[in-house]
């Protein structure tokens, strides 16, 4: 048999409190692992003034910005400057650092050129070479080229990556993808995980792990023994998320592992730090002021998780759908993440047995168990039969969050741990309440929120699309595409522009929501739309 065929599925109660001085030494660790800027922390006072005086609009600009002295100088001269006579906060900041541009900003489109050309021209705009060492950048360098989304998205990001890699494939640049798999083993065996982009700031989170999926599309498109090498750096990111699983007893949390009051392990997303996120700093200490002393720690963690899981933010992580600080992120088992988990075992278990050295088989063994239970535990869990659904869980009650459905419902159909009956009612409930004129909804709820009705975002739509037709549900995987293709094409030859997110809805206008206005670029759209549009035959 060869390894190809056995690749599988590529294709509550009362809580145990965070270790406070466990929490610190893992953010140390990190620290200690890539000695680098971390600008919230080096400039203290500064960067809150710069951030809450709204010097840039994203707050995210002065957080990539690279100090052109040490930044304890840069913070000294500040000290001394900011109460002096006309002092101008603006002038000073331009004076003393060097202020980033956005990813691709000086490529030019020509809406002469098809869809497919403008993406395949796009991609040396949108790719990074390798990363030199650089004490003052909050960019963590990496050894190897890679492509970013675009826009305000200067850096490598995690998630972000694997659906780019559908359209770098579809390109035939399986060398790109190799390179970024590297890179991604790279911040494993130095960091102990893949942040949440390659930045400073994002080392006390991940995103949706989606590593071993990358690792199963690149050895299906090259030589599939190619996927031996990452095999290490696999294992190692399933130690980070499993962290503390083996001291849990029924009903604790720690960290990334819930421990159901049955016995079998499942995941959270979670974050070490409970401070503003450097890149939302402004918007976070601004809504973290607006509670109780008491609350605040407990809602940043919140903001920090859930950009953790992709989806900042979303009703689907609110318990109040119409206030941001209702976030309740680390209460809650998602139906994605572990369905990404459910494949990441089942990857090195694949590996492990195709590898077939002495021990292989029994460690193989041990991780297809590991499989199995995460997926009996979580279609137990997050089914409901009534409805036909997955749906997200609050571990401390069970409770199925079933008034907020989501597009996170593909993933159990994605990575195939959906029985066929439950494939097949998912996909009608998805063409039935899901489906717009531009392809699938993300939730059902307008809330303002980006990761809410009205807008679509690729990464969903491949889930998704790909999802229910793996249950079959050929004719509407082709409507869902056929929509969302024709969706990009147009806002494409309106504007030139492919765009992070879209109005499904509406599909005469752009997408939008959120902290920060719809980006230009953009890596995962490209990435979507190229390996559907080769699903048509088209060039």
């Amino acid at each position: 048999m060869t390894f190809r065929r056995t690749l599988p599925a590529l294709v509550l109660l009362a809580a145990v409190a965070c270790n406070p001085n466990a929490t610190r030494t893992t953010a140390s660790r990190y620290d200690a692992a890539v000695a680098g800027y971390d600008p919230s922390r080096a400039l203290g006072p500064l960067f809150h003034d710069v951030q809450m005086a709204s010097v840039f609009p994203d707050s995210k600009t002065f957080a990539d910005a690279r100090p052109l002295a040490a930044p304890g100088e840069i913070v000294e001269r500040y000290a001394k400057a900011k109460g002096t006579p006309g002092f101008d906060l603006k002038a000073f900041v331009l004076r003393n650092f060097e202020i980033p541009r956005g990813a691709a900003e000086d490529f030019r489109s020509d809406t002469a050129q098809s869809m497919e050309e403008h993406i395949r021209a796009l991609w040396p705009a949108l790719t990074r070479h390798p990363d030199s060492t650089d004490a003052r950048s909050s960019l963590i360098p990496l050894p190897y080229a890679y492509v970013v989304p675009g826009g305000r998205f200067r850096e490598v990001y995690y998630w972000d990556s694997y659906f780019t890699m559908q359209g770098l494939v579809a390109s035939g640049r399986t060398d790109l993808v190799k390179g970024m798999l590297d890179n991604f083993a790279h911040l494993i065996n130095t960091v102990g995980h893949i942040p949440n982009g390659n930045r400073t700031y994002y080392l006390s989170r991940s995103q949706p792990p989606y590593f071993a999926a990358m690792v199963g599309l690149y050895a299906k498109a090259t030589d599939t023994t190619q996927a031996l090498v990452y095999l290490d750096a696999l294992e190692k990111e399933h130690d980070f998320w499993m962290e503390g699983a083996d001291r849990l007893k029924p009903a604790q949390v720690y960290r990334r592992v819930v421990r159901l009051p049955e016995g079998p392990v499942l995941n959270r997303y979670w974050d070490d730090r409970d401070d503003p996120r450097p890149e939302s700093y402004r918007e976070d200490f601004t809504l973290a002021q607006s509670l109780p002393d008491s609350a605040r720690a407990n809602f940043l963690r919140n903001t920090r998780a859930t950009a953790e899981s992709g989806w900042d933010f979303s009703s689907r992580w609110m318990r109040d759908p119409k206030d941001l600080r209702s976030l309740e992120t680390t209460e809650i088992i998602p139906v994605d993440l572990n369905s990404l988990m459910y494949n990441q075992e089942r990857m090195i278990a694949a590996l492990r047995a195709f590898r077939n050295k002495p021990g292989d088989r029994e460690v193989s063994d041990r991780y297809a168990r590991m499989a199995e239970q995460r997926r009996d535990a979580l279609l137990r869990i997050s089914w409901s039969d009534s409805q036909g659904f997955f749906y997200d869980v609050r571990w401390r009650t069970g409770e199925r969050i079933s008034d907020r459905p989501s597009l996170a419902a593909a993933a159990p159909l994605y990575f195939g741990l959906a029985t066929p009956e439950q494939g097949v009612r998912t996909a009608a409930r998805l063409e039935h309440d899901f489906l717009k004129p531009g392809g699938f909804a993300t939730t059902l709820i307008p809330t303002g929120q980006q990761w809410d009705a009205p807008n679509g975002w690729a990464p969903l739509e491949w889930l998704a699309i790909e999802g229910v037709r793996r249950y079959r549900a050929t004719a509407l995987a082709d409507s869902a595409r056929d929509r969302w293709l024709a969706l990009n094409r147009r806002i494409y030859k309106a504007t030139g522009k492919m765009t992070e997110k879209y109005d499904v809805f509406d599909i005469a206008r752009g997408g939008g929501g959120g902290e920060y206005p719809n980006q230009d670029g953009f890596g995962w759209t490209n990435g979507v739309a190229l390996a559907l549009s080769a699903q048509k035959g088209r060039p």
